[in-house]
């Protein structure tokens, strides 16, 4: 939740921001491609980290330093300082995902995942959803040209208040994991092991398309509702609010849904392939919101898209899940290392497009179709094998889906 918080408030503060520093749209799409290259290089720095440092000091540590920068990007009077806090957001929020699917990883059983994982994404959603309406409480209203940079002050300091929380709760040893039954590796034999895998690269394929759909929808919604479609800025911030209340609908959907197939007899990877082919359809109605005017209708085909676009990511997190059980925090790290590296070029491409042409429809309707064509990459290099370095055995899904003494993989 707080680290969408961080990261949402930049774009729901993109208008006053860009007119006070006089920034095209081109410049704007700049700012989310230092965000995603530092995000990858934090990736991969933070993945290695994880599974070598204990993951309940980790957590706190790069949250606390995110929510620093956070504060510090309220203070920026500049493009270039603007530049810099946001790579450096970008660098220290990357640590969160490798922390947060060991954590998943070790608690939830292989068949419960895909909840477990809806759970811990729809925490995304909900920062979304509350960083609108703190924002409008805040700025409403004040037209002053800083007015921009309390939410920056008061979200920031959120999350100062997590490491609390989290140490009251996680006690040393709950994260561990048993690697009494693993082999001896060579240095790097890790690299080679995913390299040489196709599910490795069919993760790859995977989470280019779903993280280009997400993260531009994501950063340009905003202006697309302001700028392209002539919504006031208090509607707008009701609205992306909404919006990902949908997200998280859609996201809890797609865990409820993936539970009840294999607890009705499914295949647990068959499933999981269900309920991501049913949300990519639903991103792919981007092609109808691009075609509509302001209205009723291009709202709630907007939150369609919303459900479908964030539905993806329990699936993807759960086939990922299957590779590695030693290295969870390096495959972590190397995967969104190629997902933002990806798919963060093509902020200021869709940026350049808007500038060009004077409309985001083109850009809205072509980006909602990427994670069906990664489901399709998917399924064509995917194989069912044993997961690299654990040996599975038969489990039984409990209703929470959380592994006992008698569920382990």
């Amino acid at each position: 939740m707080i680290n969408y918080m961080d990261r949402q408030t930049l774009s729901n503060l993109s208008v006053r921001i860009t007119e006070q520093f006089d920034m095209s749209n081109a410049q704007y799409g700049y700012l989310e491609l230092v965000f995603g290259i530092a995000f990858a290089v934090g990736s991969l720095f933070f993945g290695m980290l994880a599974d070598r440092m204990s993951v309940r000091l980790l957590y706190p540590a790069v949250l606390i330093a995110w929510s620093a920068v956070g504060i510090a990007t309220g203070l920026t009077h500049g493009y270039i300082s603007l530049l810099v806090c946001r790579g450096l957001l970008g660098f220290f929020e990357s640590g969160h995902w490798p922390c947060a699917l060991i954590v998943t990883q070790a608690i939830m059983t292989r068949g419960g995942r895909v909840m477990g994982n809806s759970v811990l994404q729809s925490g995304a959603s909900l920062g979304a959803i509350l960083t609108p309406l703190i924002i409008r409480v805040i700025v409403t209203g004040n037209e002053a040209d800083d007015a921009w940079r309390s939410p920056f002050f008061v979200i920031g300091g959120v999350g100062l208040v997590w490491a609390v929380v989290w140490f009251s709760i996680i006690r040393r040893g709950d994260l561990d994991i048993d690697r009494s039954n693993e082999a001896y590796e060579r240095p790097w034999q890790w690299l080679s092991n995913f390299i040489t895998d196709r599910r490795f690269w069919a993760l790859a394929m995977m989470v280019i398309s779903i993280n280009t759909s997400w993260q531009l929808i994501r950063h340009w919604l905003p202006k697309f509702l302001q700028s392209g479609r002539g919504y006031s800025e208090t509607y707008a911030l009701y609205f992306n609010s909404v919006y990902f209340i949908a997200t998280d609908v859609g996201c809890i959907l797609a865990g409820i849904v993936g539970l009840w197939l294999v607890r009705r007899g499914w295949d647990v990877h068959r499933s999981r392939l269900m309920v991501f082919f049913g949300c990519s359809v639903l991103a792919a109605l981007t092609t109808v919101a691009s075609a509509l005017p302001a209205g009723w209708p291009l709202l709630g085909v907007l939150l369609l898209v919303a459900a479908g676009t964030l539905g993806v990511f329990p699936c993807y997190y759960s086939f990922t899940q299957e590779l590695s059980q030693r290295h969870m925090g390096k495959l972590t790290g190397v995967l969104a290392f190629i997902g933002w590296m990806a798919s963060s070029p093509m902020q200021p491409v869709f940026g350049e497009a808007v500038d060009r042409t004077g409309s985001f429809d083109m850009g809205i309707m072509l980006v909602g179709w990427s994670p069906m064509v990664g489901l399709l990459l998917f399924m064509l290099l995917w194989r069912e094998l044993p997961v690299v370095d654990e040996v599975p055995s038969p489990e039984r899904i409990p209703p929470n889906g959380l592994r006992t003494s008698s569920t382990k993989n």
